[in-house]
């Protein structure tokens, strides 16, 4: 577990934080399973239909790049179609040959400074934080353009070490402009906290993809209003 140098939260000090209303409401950032080919397109153009997202993250492990642009290339279409910010997770070369929205950079994926050079201004940069307030400023003073929190809850979608309680992301609304990301295995039934704590987008991936995606995205609508 990474050890946050600026110490624990105190808890007295937590409760004076709640959402901050003049921020923009919370919105749905859909996170992609593993296996993206086969039907998988027709599940995201239903899921994106079903309600408002705001970023789709295309997410895959243990192919090369050619691959990984081929299954990329059908969801980037249903995404542009509709509005919705294609998101690269983990490599910034990617990134750039699809010419995506955005990547999504984990601790070990490389510094945002060197994806904003080599993904230019407008691309969108977001970083792993996990429970740490430190990586999270760290972030913020190399050029990303959101911080992603987690796991806050149990999640079968990967391996986590890391469970940050709700209120960092109640300090961090408090004190930055920066969107925050609360990710680890939201569901509309246990987003509500997350969201009044302060979270500018909540992730999710098993919730809507474990089963009826239309329905889920409809239920996670419900919430974020």
């Amino acid at each position: 577990m990474i050890d946050d140098p600026l110490g624990p939260l105190d808890p007295q000090f937590a409760v004076a934080f709640r959402r901050d209303d003049r921020r923009p409401p919370c919105q749905l950032y859909l996170i992609s399973p593993l296996e993206v080919g086969g039907n998988f397109p027709d599940r995201l153009a239903r899921a994106l239909d079903a309600g408002p997202v705001a970023a789709f993250q295309f997410r895959v492990k243990n192919v090369n790049q050619h691959e990984a642009a081929r299954l990329a290339e059908p969801l980037q279409q249903i995404c542009a179609a509709r509005d919705v910010a294609f998101i690269v997770n983990d490599s910034a070369s990617l990134a750039k040959r699809l010419g995506a929205d955005g990547v999504h950079l984990g601790q070990e994926d490389g510094d945002a400074r060197e994806a904003r050079a080599m993904l230019g201004p407008d691309v969108q940069i977001g970083v792993t934080c996990h429970d740490s307030r430190h990586l999270a400023m760290e972030a913020g003073e190399a050029g990303a353009d959101y911080v992603a929190f987690g796991s806050f809850y149990p999640t079968t979608t990967k391996e986590v070490k890391h469970h940050p309680e709700p209120v960092i992301l109640s300090w961090w609304s408090t004190l930055f402009e920066l969107p925050s990301v609360a990710i680890g295995g939201i569901t509309p039934a246990n987003a509500a906290p997350l969201i009044a704590a302060g979270a500018d987008f909540i992730a999710a991936s098993a919730a809507v993809w474990n089963g009826d995606e239309a329905q889920a995205i409809r239920a996670f609508e419900e919430v974020l209003r």
